[in-house]
């Protein structure tokens, strides 16, 4: 196969087996997504969509946000981890919202990586899910399967994000980042991989781990 033809192998693949795409982490709106998405980090979003309900419930404005403290955040949002940041987090970023931004989300990448605890990929993630801004967040998991793929040679996320935004279309990106990390989950996950299942990486898969899983699996 081209490159050209891996693409668009990728793309029809994944626009049939998700036609519509369900966004991961439950929200309400700018707000409630940059919290939950600021939560996801190191977590899963099934704990996340378990914990925001308690936190909003308190709290689901910048407004509300800042009146608990950066302690009452903490123990709210404990079972996702790293909850001492994470906290501290989001009530500074609430603070800087009504401060400079008029308690609202600002649509743009600049002012987003300013707020605390928020770097590119939530930033990513807001802009893309939130604003219908194109952009291609990449995590651990999407750089893991474009790896797989041979879609790139990035040895971390920056570099997945430059060669995904370069070999995709521009007006598929917001949908293919979420397309791809449902595909990771159902059949390319890091554990318990069956290669049989996963029709993307079986067919356009780098030849290294395609070996690698071969020789693992007679082992």
């Amino acid at each position: 196969m081209t490159k050209k033809e891996k693409i668009n192998f990728v793309i029809n693949t994944l626009y049939t087996l998700y036609p519509e795409i369900p966004i991961p982490l439950d929200h309400k709106d700018p707000y409630t997504l940059l919290i939950a998405v600021l939560l996801s980090a190191q977590s899963t979003d099934v704990r996340v969509n378990k914990i925001t309900p308690l936190l909003f419930e308190r709290a689901d404005n910048p407004y509300d946000m800042i009146k608990l403290s950066v302690e009452d955040i903490r123990e709210i949002i404990k079972p996702v981890g790293l909850s001492p940041m994470k906290s501290k987090g989001i009530h500074g970023l609430s603070k800087i919202l009504i401060d400079k931004h008029n308690g609202e989300v600002p649509q743009s990448f600049e002012f987003l990586e300013e707020l605390p605890a928020v770097g590119h990929k939530t930033a990513s993630v807001v802009m893309s899910q939130a604003f219908g801004v194109p952009a291609f967040p990449v995590d651990t998991h999407i750089h893991r399967l474009l790896y797989r793929w041979n879609l790139t040679t990035g040895k971390n996320v920056v570099q997945t994000e430059k060669d995904a935004k370069r070999l995709f279309p521009m007006e598929l990106w917001n949908e293919l980042h979420l397309q791809i990390i449902w595909y990771g989950r159902q059949y390319s996950p890091a554990r318990g991989w069956d290669l049989d299942k996963d029709i993307i990486t079986k067919t356009i898969g780098r030849q290294s781990v395609l070996q690698h899983y071969y020789k693992n699996k007679k082992a």
